[in-house]
């Protein structure tokens, strides 16, 4: 799997820690680029774009953070201490 040019979507879950049914939201929602290859249409979706889409959310998490900053009012008072 280290130097596969594609993944499967079982693969793309494992890396992004996530559920094979998140993945599949994620492919076919268009977030995340894939191609359907094979007589059975299966999934795959290119390492560079995997690569491409944990930047970008990296990217969109920061404009999220700098958007919305923290505040101890965001936090559930159990955690407060």
């Amino acid at each position: 799997m280290a130097t596969d040019r594609f993944l499967q979507l079982s693969d793309v879950a494992e890396i992004l820690n996530i559920s094979s049914s998140q993945t599949y939201a994620l492919v076919r929602s268009g977030d995340l680029p894939a191609i359907k290859i094979g007589g059975r249409g299966q999934w795959r979706v290119e390492r560079a774009e995997l690569e491409h889409y944990i930047e970008r959310m990296y990217k969109e998490t920061r404009d999220f953070v700098r958007a919305h900053p923290f505040t101890y009012s965001d936090t559930p008072d159990e955690e407060i201490g």
